[in-house]
């Protein structure tokens, strides 16, 4: 019995580490000065991001994946406002 609950402990030890190297905190690297609609709508996703590490921490990361996900959602919503910003800039 005990070994199946270190065996367990490790599993999950393993996935929060892969999670976690998987869906890191957004950047916040468009430009406020040129963008500031797109900056405060970044800011705001970093802002989320740390709200649901918040969430999985409150819950000892018993989210069944939901959370994880949304991380990963928000990770590209970053991606596409940056995208958004070097679009712009490019007109």
């Amino acid at each position: 019995m005990t070994k199946v609950r270190v065996i367990a402990v490790l599993f999950a030890s393993l996935l929060l580490v892969g999670g976690v190297a998987i869906a890191q905190r957004p950047r916040q690297n468009v430009s406020p000065g040129r963008h500031p609609n797109l900056a405060a709508a970044q800011r705001l996703t970093r802002q989320a991001w740390e709200r649901v590490v918040d969430a999985q921490r409150a819950n000892e990361w018993d989210l069944q994946g939901h959370a994880q996900k949304a991380k990963e959602l928000l990770d590209q919503v970053n991606r596409e406002l940056k995208l958004a910003a070097e679009a712009s800039n490019q007109r």
